[in-house]
Formats: structure tokens, sequence, C-alpha cells
């Protein structure tokens, strides 16, 4: 009885004590503080439990006082100049009034864990920017943990003030598809004068798309630029309408003349107000809620099941009937899950 006792009053004292750690970051959060801001973020990040079941009391203190900002995916083909797109449009948002907060979801290096595409130092001058917080997130081989751990940034930074948050991607695949489903605006950074203008962009990320710029639209890029944008336009007419009723523009710019930045800014203003005229904007959001409720689902039930010491022995045993072909893949994985759910 004394030691359920000690256990009940460590568990207490571990409650009150992430409660505290949550409130002290969560007052931090709230007051604007890029310190508090970055520590609640690497807890989003860990997977040690303590760290989660404060990263999780956090993101419930935060979620009433997120939602109030404009989500915008940013994406493109290696070489289309994404980080100085998002330097030169975030310095422009910030002009104009605005908190932009970029959360960059950076692939990660097979050898060292890292993220290859770095941090801050691509995009310098706007992480100097006192009303501008910069974060990138290496997925560590796993999209879905990362995309989630994303989603919650987002709701995080909001609370801190931020009104404009870049989501950036690193290519064309499976982690546009991810952002698309976090972001109430998705935009798609194009090329021009490569050739085949539609080559290496994936039909299913352009029927994603709320709208195209074409980079890099100066010097004597300029009338390739606007042929290419033509283009564009031309191939979005193949694709099915959208059920929102919006229809993708397609505009050019030059990140670093600083020239078309507030006509994009006009167009997403645009496109958040017809939404929400129309009960998109909210609806749209509501979806996608529900959405990473079941992406959380199935990434905690894949990490509870690879981080089980019964499963790991019973995978090895399987993997060598599978390798010598005494068992076919499908049973050795109807076998294991059989014995999880214990339904034999």
């Amino acid at each position: 009885m004394a030691k359920d006792k000690n256990i009940a009053a460590r568990l207490k004292a571990a409650r009150i004590k992430n409660e505290s750690t949550a409130a002290e970051l969560f007052d931090g959060i709230r007051k604007g503080s890029s310190k508090e801001l970055g520590q609640a973020l690497t807890l989003l990040e860990s997977n040690h439990e303590k760290d989660r079941t404060i990263a999780s009391e956090l993101v419930e203190r935060c979620l009433p006082h997120s939602g109030n900002s404009i989500r915008i995916g940013i994406s493109g083909v290696p070489g289309v100049g994404k980080s100085t797109f998002i330097e030169s449009f975030g310095t422009h948002l910030i002009a104009e009034g605005r908190k932009v907060a970029v959360l960059a979801i950076d692939p990660t290096s097979e050898k060292s864990g890292g993220s290859i595409l770095g941090d801050k130092t691509r995009m310098n001058n706007l992480s100097q920017n006192s009303n501008a917080f910069i974060r990138p997130s290496p997925t560590s081989g796993q999209l879905g943990g990362v995309a989630q751990k994303t989603r919650e940034s987002i709701l995080l930074c909001e609370a801190a003030g931020y009104d404009t948050i870049l989501v950036e991607t690193v290519g064309v695949g499976q982690s546009e598809i991810a952002a698309s489903s976090m972001v109430d605006f998705f935009l798609l950074l194009m090329l021009a004068g490569a050739g085949d203008e539609l080559q290496g962009i994936k039909r299913g990320i352009m029927e994603i798309a709320d709208a195209l710029v074409v980079t890099k639209a100066d010097g004597e890029n300029k009338a390739s630029a606007k042929v290419a944008a033509a283009n564009y336009k031309n191939a979005l007419h193949l694709f099915p309408a959208n059920q929102n009723g919006w229809t993708p523009p397609v505009l050019t710019c030059s990140a670093l003349e600083n020239k078309g930045l507030d006509l994009i800014w006009n167009m997403i203003e645009s496109f958040q107000n017809d939404m929400t005229i129309k009960g998109h904007f909210n609806s749209n959001r509501q979806n996608q809620a529900v959405h990473w409720m079941h992406e959380s689902i199935k990434h905690a039930l894949f990490s509870d099941f690879y981080s089980s010491e019964n499963v790991e022995n019973k995978l090895s045993e399987l993997e060598n009937k599978v390798r010598s072909e005494k068992l076919s893949p499908t049973a050795a994985a109807r076998e294991i899950l059989d014995d999880l759910y214990n339904k034999k």
C-alpha cells in the first residue's frame, strides 16, 4: 500500500511539473517570445515520452488561441528559388504589417541525420527581422511524423501572434501532398526556359495548386517567363475545375527585384475573402483537422508497433522465413498482426 502511495505521489509530482513547464512555455509564447517558441517546437520534435507529454499539454493550451492566420504552402522543383522567394515575400509581408513564420519541411541526410537544407542561413535577412520566425524540420525519414509536428507547430506559431504562416516543402512529391492538407493556400513556384515547361512537374501537384508563379522573371528571363506563364495557364485548362470554384491564376515574379510580390499577396487575400464568403475557408480547415486526427492515429500505431520488443523479436523470425521463402510476405504480415491482436 505504501509503495502504491509513493508511485501515485511521483506521478502527481510529474504531472504538476509537466503542467508548470507547459504553463511557462505557454506564457512565453503568448507574449511573443521567440525563445520560448523555439523551445516549444523542439519539444514537439522530441520522441521522449516526457517531452511528448509536455508538448501535448502545450498544444492544447495554444489551440484556443490559434487559427488567426493565413497558412500558405510553398513548393517547387529544385532550383526554382524557393528560399529567395520566401525571403523576399516574407520581407514584403512584414513591410505590410504582417508577422511571418516560416516552417520548412526538410529532407534528412541519410549519413548525418540532419537537415540537408540547413537552417536560417538560407534566409539570413529575413531571419534577423524581429517580426519573422524561421524553423526547419528534418523528416528523419518519417514524413507522417514531421508533417504532424509541422501542423502542431503552425498552431503554436499562431498562438505566438504570427498571422502569416509559410510552409516550405523541398520538391515535388509526398511532402507537397502533406503540406496541402494543412494550409489554406498552396503556391507552386515554376521555372521558365527549361525546355518542356511541364517537365518534372507531377500532374497531381499541379492539381492541388491554388496558384502558379513563374520565378526569376528578370533580365533576359522576362520574355521566357511570360511565355512559360501562358503555357502553364493553358495546361491548367485541361484539369478538372476545383470544387470551391477557384480558378488558379498564373503569375510571374522576380524575387531579386521584388517585382510581382504585391500581386501575389493581393491574389492570396482575394482567395481568402472569396473562400470565406462561400464558407469554404472554415470547412476546409475543419476537414483538415479531422484528416490529421486520423493521420495521428496511423502514425501512433506505426510507432508503437515497431517500438515493441515482442514485435521486434517476432519480426526477425518472420523476416528469415520470408527470405528463405518458407512463408509469403502476406502470410508473415498476417501472422504477426494476429499475434499482436491475439486472434489465434
